[in-house]
């Protein structure tokens, strides 16, 4: 996965693009409406697009600086008056002297002060060859690492005064990004083949089984008897996607990689259904000046690290754009306008790139959903609706297979291991959407928190609150009555193993507890308390990454010892696996200690750590992928350990009564 992430693009034109740009002065009197340069390595050219408008003619000193991972890489002072550095739209009353580059300036960077005109409304755009001995300035690195953080500065300052004029900031990028398609369809393939094969683990158990309870429990459940299983593959994708929505100041690689994990806390981009739940807002007092699907589509976000982007776009489909656009210009060709007047035969500009869209500060969870083109303000609202069709979709699918089962029955031999299923199915029902819960509470406690905190919408906090109640109290409810049931066969048979053996306890709870050892099976409790902590803090302290790393860390890390201490897993594999998970968990909030602004780690640090992180965390995926179908095959040929000495218990009981 992490070369997945990190080799895309290997084998596209090495470019280097603006993305976006920003005014770093106050009343300047250059303005400027568009800024697109981009330039091409393989056949040595710029092409560029500006435009803007300038309030009087002046002389003017031009600083360019250019910074990559917080460090100056380069810094030059120039006089475009000068005939070594010449530059006509900068020096007006002066003849140009031809064939004057801008010596040793980044050569997209140069293309900025080339455009910037005398009084009045200016533009240029065209395509112009950078001769050899310059481009070889640009070092080779710069085309290859994804999501570099780069930036450049020009700064104009009035030869007469002194005064800065005009400052102009623009980000840069190569295309190469660790936020891509294929690392979201490998997660979710990975989570699939979980699904599936521990799916058919289930029904192998359930051939296998000796009474229609056992297979109703096979079949209905079982999620959770082999390691890894879809619950803990999706619970790691879960907790990647949280990492990235801590208030911190990630570098742009690891916010990238993150943001491929949202679709496992049901953050899904998806139009209309962003703009059905702006009109539900809308209708139940919700403010959508500034938090809504159509401004977040025309807004520019801007990260703590000063990196920005627009929602749902990453750096490769940034220079797609581009590169559809700029084919027009043909070679060399160059049009320039002042005050209307233009020279030139270029075609008309990109529409798009025409209007300097509004820049809003993000950071935290607001920053993770915005990436996914979501308001803040729907994230609860998207992640009900998505759940809410992913429990319509279970429950047909139930429903066809209690159709199938039932036409099977009236014409063919039915197979006894199944009729549990047919008989239970409402209870098959429950013991899903149960399953669900579980499988979405930390975030979905997330999702709350955030929304009542963060929401405007009377409506959505209201169902926010019902639904959070709602699923505590289904886990509160099995909690108690788990608990109760245990101390009532610890003080009638000494010990607990009813809950094992005994198949009308094991039918209707082991979803909660069937993957831990008999002495453990209480260990589902603080799983639960874990995951609630985790979202809560989460969201409770958006915006106070200090805060919210330290809470992290602390939970982590009181889960790993549990963990440690108790091996509570039947299986070998699942001690090892969940144990392995965890100290990757616990490794990750480490790492991410070094992202906290207060702390004032270097950038270049930070950007390292950034991509180990992403390193640790794709290596488990890679090695749970693999042992997902090999445990798989093992388990289709072995049955679930409870199920077996139940089975055995029952042999044996048979045996003397016949005796």
């Amino acid at each position: 996965m992490a070369a997945v992430a990190l080799a895309t693009g290997a084998g596209a034109e090495d470019i280097l693009k603006t993305v976006g740009f920003s005014s770093c002065t106050v009343d300047s009197t250059i303005t400027v409406q568009r800024v697109d340069i981009s330039y091409n390595n393989d056949n040595k050219t710029v092409i560029f697009d500006v435009a803007g408008t300038n309030t009087l003619v002046q002389n003017v000193t031009a600083v360019l600086n250019v910074t990559a991972y917080g460090q100056q890489i380069y810094s030059n002072s120039f006089d475009p008056c000068d005939a070594g550095t010449f530059v006509a739209q900068l020096c007006p009353g002066m003849n140009p002297v031809p064939c004057s580059p801008l010596p040793r300036a980044l050569l997209f960077s140069f293309m900025l002060t080339y455009s910037l005109v005398p009084a009045g409304s200016f533009g240029a755009r065209g395509m112009q060859e950078i001769p050899p001995s310059f481009a070889s300035l640009v070092p080779a690195i710069a085309f290859q690492v994804p999501d570099i953080a780069a930036m450049a500065t020009l700064q104009l300052q009035s030869k007469d005064t002194g005064e800065k004029v005009a400052c102009i900031q623009s980000q840069v990028t190569n295309g190469k990004t660790a936020s891509v398609p294929a690392v979201s369809y490998v997660a979710a393939g990975v989570a699939g083949a979980a699904l599936i094969l521990t799916g058919i683990s289930a029904a192998g158990a359930a051939v296998a089984g000796s009474s229609a309870a056992a297979g109703s429990s096979a079949v209905a459940g079982g999620m959770g008897t082999i390691s890894p299983s879809f619950t803990e593959i999706f619970g790691l994708f879960q907790g990647m996607a949280m990492n990235g929505m801590l208030s911190v100041n990630y570098p742009q690689v690891y916010r990238s990689f993150a943001k491929n994990f949202g679709f496992s806390t049901g953050l899904i981009p998806w139009n209309q259904l962003q703009t059905s739940i702006d009109g539900f807002r809308k209708m139940t007092g919700g403010n959508l000046t500034n938090n809504n699907v159509e401004f977040l589509r025309n807004a520019t976000l801007v990260f703590p690290d000063g990196s920005s982007q627009a929602p749902g776009s990453s750096s490769g489909s940034l220079l797609k754009r581009a590169a559809d656009h700029f084919t027009l210009l043909a070679l060399r060709q160059i049009e320039t306008t002042v005050n209307g007047d233009s020279s030139g035969t270029a075609p008309t500009s990109n529409p798009e790139s025409t209007t300097d869209s509004i820049r809003v500060a993000v950071t935290g969870i607001q920053a993770y959903v915005n990436e996914l083109s979501i308001p803040s303000a729907n994230m609860f609202m998207t992640v009900l609706l998505i759940v809410a069709i992913v429990i319509a979709s279970i429950a047909v699918g139930i429903l066809l297979v209690k159709v199938v089962l039932e036409i099977w029955a009236l014409f063919g031999n039915f197979p006894e291991s199944l009729a549990g299923f047919r008989k239970h199915y409402w209870g098959s029902i429950a013991r899903a959407i149960t399953n669900l819960i579980l499988l979405l509470y930390g975030v979905w406690v997330l999702f709350c928190v955030f929304q009542f905190t963060h929401g405007d919408s009377w409506a959505a906090k209201t169902l926010a609150g019902v639904t959070l109640g709602l699923f505590t109290a289904v886990l509160m409810f099995f909690s108690w009555k788990i608990w109760s049931i245990a101390r009532k066969l610890k003080n009638a048979e000494g010990d607990t193993s009813g809950l094992y053996e005994d198949k009308k306890i094991w039918v209707r709870y082991s979803l909660f507890y069937e993957s831990y050892r008999k002495d453990y099976w209480w260990i589902f409790v603080p799983t639960i308390v874990y995951m609630f902590a985790r979202g809560c803090t989460l969201a409770a302290a958006d915006g106070n990454g200090m805060i919210q790393t330290i809470a992290q860390l602390v939970i982590e890390l009181v889960m790993l010892i549990l963990l440690l201490w108790s091996r509570p897993y039947e299986r070998r594999s699942g001690n090892v696996i969940n144990i392995s998970i965890q100290v990757v968990r616990f490794l990750s909030v480490v790492c991410i200690l070094v992202f906290v602004e207060q702390f004032g780690i270097a950038q270049t640090t930070q950007t390292i750590t950034g991509v180990v992180l992403i390193a640790i965390q794709s290596a488990l995926t890679g090695i749970l992928a693999i042992l997902i179908v090999w445990n798989a095959i093992s388990v289709c040929c072995k049955q679930n350990p409870h199920r077996q000495r139940r089975k055995e218990m029952g042999t044996f009981g048979k045996s003397l009564a016949l005796s």
